[in-house]
């Protein structure tokens, strides 16, 4: 396998994904590097959100490994994995906040585990994770059945940075939102990422938002990543999958969009062990 010309955050090493007779992934390779946006795109049951789970140590593949910061979630000792948990944070889709706990509550609960600080300490931190996604602290005592979607997001965004990752996951960060609010929630995560130097991983299907924030696109399809890259080199990609994910009104806007930066060479089919590398 080559080497990588930068720090790998992420690294999947032929990674296998098999369920009964489906194959799900086959024989993947990727690096996430340190600094980008990766986001992760493809159609239902192209195995997405299975690949996002398994970075997170919530699945683990048929074969093959997962590497973050170096580290096998695979083989790893069982205290290291609790130790490389704290160093990154997780949006998940809809916010999937704890409904019978508080907005403080909410964002105090990692904070809580690291069972650490005292609760005057929590108390300042909570507020400063609410005032950095833009909630004032007189939301804090207010329950999730009383937000709207997007203060849900914003604080699950919150939550997410409790512990000052250096990796953030993001999935499906804009679903559910109308457009303004979309967008507002794009310039806030763009911010947070430039302001804390984070990595991000983001699995979407929104067009506007891949547009915005990624700084690289893998696209599975036929059980690989069948192309990587900027978005407008992924435009240019010959594969059905991505012709058709384009063909929409959103899909014609986004490749307006980005014909004023000119589009890249087109990205043919990568070789699973080169991917990132």
């Amino acid at each position: 396998m080559a080497e990588c010309a930068t720090e790998c955050v992420i690294e999947l090493r032929n990674l296998w994904t098999v369920f009964g007779p489906q194959v799900v992934h086959r024989d993947i390779s990727l690096c996430v590097q340190r600094g980008e946006i990766l986001s992760l795109v493809g159609g239902s049951g192209s195995g997405k959100s299975t690949m996002l789970r398994q970075m997170l140590a919530l699945e683990r593949p048929t074969r093959g490994d997962v590497l973050v910061f170096g580290h096998s979630l695979i083989s790893g000792d069982p205290a290291e994995l609790r130790r490389l948990r704290n160093r990154w944070g997780v949006l998940f889709q809809e916010g999937a906040l704890y409904s019978a706990l508080s907005v403080f509550e909410n964002v105090a609960t990692p904070l809580r585990e690291l069972k650490a600080l005292d609760e005057g300490l929590i108390r300042d931190l909570v507020i400063l994770k609410l005032e950095m996604v833009g909630i004032e602290a007189k939301h804090a005592e207010k329950m999730p059945s009383a937000l709207s979607g997007g203060m849900i997001k914003r604080i699950g965004l919150a939550r997410a940075l409790a512990l000052e990752p250096e990796l953030l996951f993001l999935d499906e960060p804009t679903a559910g939102l109308d457009p303004d609010r979309s967008e507002s929630f794009v310039t806030l995560i763009a911010e947070i990422r430039r302001e804390l130097g984070l990595t991000v991983v983001m699995v979407t299907h929104d067009l506007d938002t891949l547009v915005s924030l990624s700084d690289r696109v893998a696209v599975l399809a036929d059980q690989q990543i069948v192309a990587i890259g900027s978005v407008r080199q992924i435009a240019g990609a010959a594969h059905q999958f991505i012709t058709n994910f384009f063909q929409g009104e959103r899909g014609k806007r986004a490749l307006e969009a980005i014909k004023d930066m000119g589009v890249g060479a087109p990205v043919a089919a990568t070789p699973p062990t080169t991917q990132g590398h």
